[in-house]
């Protein structure tokens, strides 16, 4: 058996170029979660998973499986685990500075409006966090697909209007006690309407006429979700975006409104 002790640590040996590295780790994990529901059990999905420290500019290297090593005791997400999981990670990376950038399908169990048949519904979720002076920073992005119908084709149509499938896209510093479904209801509520993934005929013509009764631009969705946003204490600061794929356009439309105060010590647009 080999003496781990006479093997060479190539990665923590001096380094004489003195020149610190900002970011230092591995990209592209597929890792099996348990996701925190508000109304449910956990969820189950596969994240992909980003994993950086900072690397001091003495140090030649990190070492590259010790991240491996923190996420395979990491199975299940919500909040406040993900705030203890940058810690940790950046405690055993021995590093001053930790960041973690997880995506994954967020499930959730919907109904529709009229014949109540449920149905499952995906959303994309992000989580990036960092860990910096002792303190967990986590960012949420959530994105959310409705329908939007324009203002000006119903206006000055004699029947009928145009609509399409929209992305609300929120990226938001949030308190832990924040759920996935929040963010999700808040987008959905300021939509012409909400999807569903199983629809009757009944339901099919609940929501036809809800979205022909709620035209919305691109300018309205974002300040509309940015009002309901504005009264939730637990979201700190946040960028909207909204961007609807034209029906009737080779391109789409696209807002977005951003009140920061003071993102994240990282560059949120670069997510």
């Amino acid at each position: 058996m080999t003496d781990t002790t006479l093997i060479a640590d190539v990665q923590a040996r001096h380094d004489h170029r003195n020149m610190p590295i900002n970011k230092v780790g591995v990209k592209g994990i597929k890792h099996p979660i348990l996701v925190a529901g508000r109304d449910t059990k956990s969820i189950a999905s596969v994240a992909t998973v980003d994993m950086y420290v900072d690397l001091a500019p003495t140090t030649r290297g990190t070492h590259m499986s010790r991240f491996l090593e923190v996420l395979q005791t990491f199975e299940f997400v919500d909040m406040k685990n993900f705030h203890e999981f940058i810690k940790i990670m950046t405690e055993r990376l021995n590093a001053q500075q930790g960041f973690i950038d997880m995506t994954f399908p967020f499930f959730m169990r919907k109904y529709a409006p009229m014949s109540k048949t449920p149905s499952i519904m995906d959303y994309q979720v992000s989580l990036f966090g960092e860990w910096f002076h002792g303190k967990a920073y986590t960012t949420m992005k959530v994105v959310v697909p409705v329908t939007s119908l324009c203002p000006c084709s119903k206006e000055i149509s004699e029947y009928g209007a145009h609509n399409q499938r929209s992305h609300i896209t929120v990226i938001a510093h949030v308190a832990p006690d924040i759920w996935f479904e929040d963010m999700i209801e808040y987008c959905e509520a300021q939509a012409s309407c909400e999807l569903y993934s199983v629809l009757k005929r009944a339901d099919e013509k609940y929501v036809t006429e809800k979205a022909y009764n709620n035209p919305k631009f691109v300018e309205d969705i974002v300040r509309d979700v940015a009002s309901s946003l504005n009264q939730d204490e637990r979201i700190l600061n946040f960028a909207i975006e909204s961007e609807n794929f034209e029906s009737i356009h080779n391109h789409s439309a696209y807002a977005m409104l951003n009140k920061e105060t003071s993102l994240t010590t990282q560059d949120t647009h670069q997510h």
